[in-house]
């Protein structure tokens, strides 16, 4: 036995769990692919500054969280915590925003890291699906991106989510709002981690969910009640696209998420069945975030969806995504002779599109037998000296049993048509 076992706050990704993996990040992304979204990958390691300037410093993600390295060069990278900071510079650097088609509409798929406590539903590795439209000012856009995630969610056969919903403002209405916050914020009993947020992005203390903070916030100002008149007609706007499209949501004017770049339209998706980890994506327009990080005015919105949590709702709902089976057909030689035979009607299965599986190792009929209702296959193509002097295999339906003689150059257009 190894000695060696994953980190702690990570999990290994094996069969057969890994294809729901596969086939939630398939929905999730199905949506927005059909969107205009087009794919990006960036690396798993960035420059330190990009994630301090833009996550922000004063979030738990960029003082607590972040795994950073020095590079024998002196260069200080950390380990991407989230999407859209890399997303947003690999944009900005390819010069796709000069493309003249704005808004620049990219999705993605990856592993993110952060230190945290490890718990259910809270990994130290996860895996996200995000999409990001760049470069456009509409509440069409923000209303897009909302029910694309609504519409992944649904596809997946998920019902007991909820969308909460909220406008955290812009440049002009936030600065007063935010004065009045922190004079509140002042004259309450906090810590002093708290006391230093308070100073450096006072919104984020809203978002504390300790009991104690939160009973002392009763009271606090209200963001709804500053924002000026355009962030009033924009959320308006969002919330009428929504409702016309049939998406439900919840109105939560202390929604503020966890990232200090978001502007106006913020919205997280929770699920009732996750307990303290409700949280299964989120996301919001983040209009300042290219000149945070040194690029030119490019307002922005996008979401990043869990698929670990999307995962633990679908088992939450009790419900069992219906796979392709890994093995359609599995062959099972008898004699050097058929072990040829069968091993280019394999090759040329698969290179018809039927997924095929081959009984490796010279194993007798019945352990090779066993081995084709392991595979979960469909059938099994048996064929031994006898069957190859008169030119067939023998086809057989695993399920019920039945058997046939099948012509050997026949075989791939009968199991073709039995696929339909």
């Amino acid at each position: 036995m190894s000695t060696f076992k994953a980190p702690k706050g990570t999990y290994d990704l094996i069969p057969p769990d890994s294809a729901v993996y596969l086939a939630v990040r398939e929905a999730i992304s199905a949506p927005v692919r059909r969107a205009g979204y087009g794919y990006v990958e960036t690396p798993g390691f960035e420059n330190v500054e990009l994630f301090a300037r833009g996550v922000g410093e004063s979030t738990d993600i960029v003082t607590k969280e972040m795994y950073t390295l020095t590079t024998r060069g002196g260069d200080e990278l950390a380990l991407r915590p989230e999407g859209t900071a890399s997303v947003l510079r690999a944009a900005l650097e390819a010069n796709l925003h000069k493309s003249g088609n704005l808004p620049v509409k990219l999705w993605y798929s990856g592993s993110y890291y952060r230190y945290e406590r490890p718990q259910k539903g809270r990994y130290r590795h996860f895996s996200q699906v995000g999409a990001e439209a760049i470069g456009a000012e509409d509440p069409a856009l923000d209303a897009e991106l909302i029910i694309l995630a609504v519409d992944a969610y649904k596809s997946l056969g998920l019902k007991n989510f909820r969308l909460l919903l909220n406008s955290l403002g812009d440049k002009e209405c936030r600065p007063a709002y935010r004065a009045a916050l922190q004079d509140f914020l002042r004259g309450l009993d906090l810590d002093e981690d708290t006391r230093r947020r308070i100073e450096i992005n006072p919104l984020r203390v809203l978002d504390d969910k300790r009991e104690a903070v939160q009973k002392q916030l009763v009271g606090a100002p209200m963001l709804r009640d500053h924002l000026c008149e355009a962030c009033k007609e924009y959320h308006e706007q969002v919330r009428a696209l929504l409702t016309a499209a049939g998406v439900a949501f919840e109105d939560d004017e202390k929604l503020v998420r966890g990232l200090d770049y978001y502007t106006r339209t913020t919205f997280e998706f929770v699920h009732d069945g996750l307990g303290a980890q409700s949280a299964v994506g989120g996301g919001g327009r983040y209009d300042g975030l290219s000149e945070m990080i040194g690029g030119p005015a490019l307002p922005s919105v996008g979401w990043a969806l869990g698929v670990d949590r999307t995962v633990l709702a679908l088992e939450a709902e009790g419900i069992e995504l219906e796979l392709p089976a890994a093995t359609e057909v599995y062959a099972v030689p008898l004699g050097d002779e058929a072990r040829r035979v069968l091993f280019g009607v394999v090759t040329e299965l698969r290179r018809a599109g039927v997924a095929a599986d081959f009984a490796f190792g010279g194993k007798g009929l019945k352990n090779a037998m066993k081995s084709a209702d392991r595979s979960g296959a469909r059938y099994a193509l048996v064929a031994g000296e006898r069957d190859l002097a008169e030119g067939v295999v023998q086809l057989k339906d695993l399920g019920s049993g039945e058997q046939t003689a099948v012509p050997i150059d026949a075989v791939v257009g009968e199991l073709q048509a039995r696929q339909g």
